[in-house]
């Protein structure tokens, strides 16, 4: 069943394991994961920093920016979450997705000082696609993280 309305968990740490429906924000880890909400069961991890997701918190809501782009997921589903509420966003063709792959690590490079970046083409800079998700549901979150941040392959 598809969530339409997060329920927003503020915790020291992430649970290994995830329940329908709550988002969870860690703080401490710069990171929050929630399972898809397209109802596939698979967990979603989004850290926090200059070149992945930022966190608004009103007080009563979080909205959470840039979209989230499932591509590596059969559900291959792609959302925003927007004052705790699902809010859907279309489709992007296998180009698309590949530009803004390619435009994410050129902005990490950019950012990190990677003298070794590529520069990113006017077809990916116009593109509006996110950071992207690649592992899957059986890593684990810690390695999962580790993963995405560089530090494991």
């Amino acid at each position: 069943m598809s969530i339409s309305k997060f329920k927003v968990l503020f915790t020291e740490f992430i649970p290994e394991k995830l329940d329908d429906g709550i988002f969870y924000v860690s703080m401490e880890c710069a990171t929050a994961s929630h399972k898809c909400a397209c109802g596939c069961g698979n967990e979603v991890v989004t850290p926090f920093s200059p070149t992945d997701w930022k966190l608004i918190y009103d007080g009563e809501t979080i909205t959470l920016t840039p979209s989230i782009g499932n591509w590596s997921y059969p559900c291959r589903s792609h959302y925003l979450i927007q004052k705790n509420t699902v809010v859907w966003a279309g489709t992007m063709s296998l180009k698309a997705i590949e530009s803004g792959r390619n435009r994410d690590k050129a902005r990490k490079a950019i950012h990190y000082g990677n003298a070794n970046h590529t520069t990113p083409s006017q077809d990916d800079i116009k593109v509006n696609s996110q950071p992207q998700n690649t592992f899957s549901n059986s890593d684990g979150l810690l390695n999962t993280i580790l993963r995405f941040l560089g530090f494991k392959k």
